[in-house]
């Protein structure tokens, strides 16, 4: 009987096609139990559960929101006992804004209507139930009174007018006249240091007139919280202590037993707006990311701008200029292995050479007045967007090279020559053949990096960004994009919150949240380059013909 393979019934090779197949199925498993994972604990940061207010068998009485049941460490595996987080808030009375109970000796939970959720600028979210209203006019309304919720959400809504018009003075409007002032002392000091009269007596009406506008605005906004709300609420917490919350320190207010779908949908809109709109308050453990948004997005833009024609121009003169030979070989192993370089070298370079050589040279030629008369202040020779571009532009040079080279290849020998018969240069043969042909290919290298350069936080830890950021790189003063300021980043934001926070359980919700917000960034911007790849394909699709 023939033992010849070929007369078996079972095809070669089936068995590894299975297992390549249970292996992208893992592969995918994974990623789909990332993303729920993530996208579970994100988004149910902006919904609104009942809040219970439990009866603990101690005698104790807990209001707080159910934040997460886990079983009890030491517990029997056969018989597992859980324990319960309650969020119960009122960080300054109780210490800490999180309370672990054991769920066996919870004796019961009620839901009452009169429960009411308060996020606030400072000291965390609050659970109380109302007494009365003061409000700003000095009348008093009581809980009991059906107006009650209509009084208080209207003196919520003015407090926060007046609150924003008051940090709309502070940060921006007397941000503005500081940063004029500071400019004209260092031209006083040059001025005064060159013996120039006029010049001197120039600047010093300059800087009469900015403090004169600076005494205007802090009596501006002295006025505005002199004569802006004033009305508080009255309420007791769990164990019936009584606290006075004043309303310019209530972000929102609501009752979230009282909530139907609709309230809480409307709530969650809310939530999610000020959490991409808004700056972020209480050590970033609350508020808004617009700020880490503009950096992440203005960083990879720039990032992109600065990577892909370096790294194309690199792969043209590697692929069809440069002769083959040990030292072509050398050069592309060197560039494959700066691939493989971890990203803290990178920061350390950029921090070594763009930093304090580059920028240090910059301040020197172009800033020496600043240096000298400003306490040695530097303005490039610090960490920057600028520096943080560079260095990730650095970082994923590679990548670009690599996937332009590839794609340079990949175009059909015959188009060359065909060119080049027609009459044409090698360069216009390159410019007007290879590259339109080429461009998906190095699309895919640009998207690569974008979306590596876009998550990485290690360099740019040491070469600009920060965990606040007093203002944005973008603002109405000349030349209003300032690439020397620094930045936030979401991706330093998640380390920020998962490792440095004071409140680790505060800031788990978070980490949730502005991780799915950078793979949402990521991810959109990845589209608008595979959108734009396409066009491309399809534009050139005979290209390949």
């Amino acid at each position: 009987m023939s033992s010849n393979p070929s007369d078996s019934s079972t095809p070669r090779g089936e068995a590894w096609v299975w297992f390549t197949g249970l292996g992208l199925i893992v592969g995918l498993g994974m990623v789909v139990g990332l993303l729920s994972l993530v996208i579970l604990n994100g988004v149910t940061v902006f919904w609104a559960p009942p809040v219970p207010v439990a009866q603990i068998d101690d005698g104790r009485t807990i209001i707080g929101q159910l934040a997460q049941r886990r079983i009890r460490a030491g517990s029997p595996a056969n018989a597992p006992r859980y324990e319960l987080q309650y969020q119960v808030g009122l960080r300054e009375l109780n210490g800490n804004s999180y309370l672990w109970v054991d769920e066996a000796k919870v004796k019961a939970e009620t839901f009452p209507a009169d429960v009411l959720g308060l996020e606030r600028v400072e000291n965390g979210p609050a659970f109380v139930r109302p007494v009365s209203l003061r409000k700003s006019d000095g009348q008093t309304v009581l809980v009991t009174d059906p107006s009650f919720e209509v009084a208080f959400q209207a003196e919520v809504a003015s407090a926060s007018a007046v609150r924003e018009k008051l940090v709309e003075i502070t940060r921006h409007r007397i941000g503005d006249v500081n940063a004029e002032m500071d400019a004209a002392r260092v031209a006083l000091r040059r001025a005064e240091d060159l013996k120039l009269a006029a010049e001197v007596a120039a600047r010093r009406g300059q800087i009469t007139s900015l403090e004169q506008r600076f005494a205007a605005l802090q009596a501006e906004a002295a006025k505005v919280v002199a004569g802006g709300a004033v009305a508080s609420l009255v309420s007791r917490e769990a164990s019936g202590r009584e606290v006075l919350v004043p309303l310019t320190q209530v972000i929102r207010g609501w009752f979230p037993n009282r909530l139907d779908t609709w309230g809480r949908i409307q709530l969650f809109s809310s939530r999610l707006g000020e959490f991409i709109f808004d700056e972020p308050r209480e050590a970033n453990t609350e508020g808004g990311l617009m700020p880490a948004i503009f950096g992440t997005l203005v960083m990879t833009v720039f990032m992109s701008l600065m990577v892909t024609p370096f790294g194309v121009i690199t792969a043209i003169y590697l692929r069809e200029y440069a002769q083959q030979g040990a030292v072509l070989r050398i050069v592309r192993i060197s560039v494959n292995n700066l691939a493989g370089v971890p990203s803290i070298v990178f920061g350390v370079f950029g921090l070594g050479f763009f930093v304090y050589v580059l920028g240090g040279s910059i301040d020197q030629l172009f800033f020496a007045d600043q240096l000298k008369y400003n306490n040695n202040t530097p303005v490039f020779g610090t960490g920057g967007l600028l520096w943080c571009s560079l260095t990730l532009a650095l970082m994923t040079l590679p990548v670009v090279i690599v996937a332009t080279e590839e794609a340079l290849a990949a175009v059909p020998r015959g188009m060359r020559e065909a060119s080049l018969a027609a009459g044409a240069s090698k360069w216009q043969t390159i410019r007007d053949i290879l590259l339109p042909a080429s461009a998906p290919g190095i699309l895919t290298g640009v998207i690569l990096a974008m979306a590596r350069g876009a998550g990485e936080v290690a360099p740019l830890m040491l070469v600009g960004v920060v965990k606040l950021a007093p203002t944005l790189p973008f603002d109405a003063v000349a030349p209003f994009l300032h690439m020397d300021r620094k930045f936030m980043h979401l991706g330093f934001h998640v380390y920020d919150l998962g490792f440095q926070s004071p409140d680790s359980d505060a800031a788990r919700p978070m980490v949730f949240a502005t991780t799915l917000l950078l793979i949402v960034l990521v991810v959109a911007l990845n589209i608008g380059a595979i959108w734009i790849r396409n066009r491309l394909r399809a534009r050139f699709k005979g290209a390949a013909f």
